[in-house]
């Protein structure tokens, strides 16, 4: 049975309503806000209004994982991530930093993080070569982790996506990555999946992942799902630019939901929320 509850660094995170994660890139080369925040004062305004338009979590991310992304150092990433999470843990609210890092990781838990959302499932080694992201997380008494899939690397990932179902690899990698991270002390309390949307997949894959949520609900853990402003919304809608994907990315979070997803990582802050009050009045009617 899935928990219906998310332990993290600070807080426990009641996950028997959905929760609303709330995007903030502190990036030049975000494919969804062009480096609009992309320094740490304009991050954090942004942060602040993402508050206001009712996100749960805040998710800080100082690396863009599109398509063809290339790498950022080491150093550039602490200097962006850094001054925003040293801040935002001040604001009483559940921190996740988008990062896989080790160092990175450690760095941001230490200011008082409360989640660590990474794309890679704690599969990366430090700049030591011995040192792993699994290292630190384990290591933490209580902070909470995000678990995504993703074929192959952002670098080539679309341009060789995976072949076949995914329900089924996804699945599979999802099991080992967290029974990898409950072999480390690693509580299962404290672990979110993410199937990974757009992330070495195809339209078709994308939305078969949508469609069979519940062969992964299946695992046990809580699911997050990030379908916000995808090229895949955009393939279906007919949209090129990622900003204006807000109606399909809102329909895209409350189908997720509807199929069992806890958490949806959004951009789009306010009209998902609105939409998920509609989702949960009904809820609620019905049960009573």
């Amino acid at each position: 049975m899935t928990a219906a509850h998310w332990q993290t660094s600070r807080f426990v995170i009641d996950l028997s309503r959905p929760r609303v994660m709330g995007i903030v890139n502190v990036t030049p080369d975000s494919f969804s806000d062009g480096g609009a925040h992309a320094d740490a004062t304009s991050g954090l305004r942004h942060a602040e209004a993402l508050l206001r338009e009712g996100a749960d979590i805040l998710d800080i991310g100082g690396e863009s994982t599109r398509p063809g992304a290339p790498p950022v150092p080491l150093d550039e990433e602490l200097a962006r991530v850094v001054p925003v999470v040293r801040e935002a843990v001040r604001w009483g609210v559940p921190i996740s930093v988008d990062t896989y890092k080790p160092e990175v990781m450690a760095a941001c838990l230490e200011l008082g993080a409360d989640i660590i959302n990474d794309v890679w499932a704690l599969r990366r080694v430090g700049a030591d070569g011995r040192t792993g992201a699994l290292d630190v997380v384990a290591q933490h008494p209580g902070c909470g982790v995000v678990l995504m899939h993703m074929h192959r690397q952002p670098q080539d990932m679309q341009v060789q996506p995976m072949q076949g179902d995914a329900v089924p690899q996804v699945r599979d990698f999802l099991a080992a990555r967290a029974q990898a991270a409950l072999d480390r002390g690693v509580a299962r309390e404290r672990i979110v999946l993410d199937y990974g949307i757009g992330f070495g997949k195809t339209v078709e894959q994308n939305l078969g992942l949508l469609a069979r949520q519940q062969a992964l609900l299946t695992l046990g853990y809580p699911l997050l799902a990030g379908w916000s402003r995808k090229s895949t919304l955009g393939r279906i809608t007919g949209e090129d630019v990622a900003a204006r994907r807000v109606g399909a990315s809102v329909a895209a979070a409350l189908l997720a939901v509807q199929r069992g997803a806890r958490i949806v990582r959004v951009h789009d802050v306010a009209p998902t929320v609105q939409a998920l009050r509609v989702w949960q009045a009904l809820q609620d009617r019905e049960q009573t």
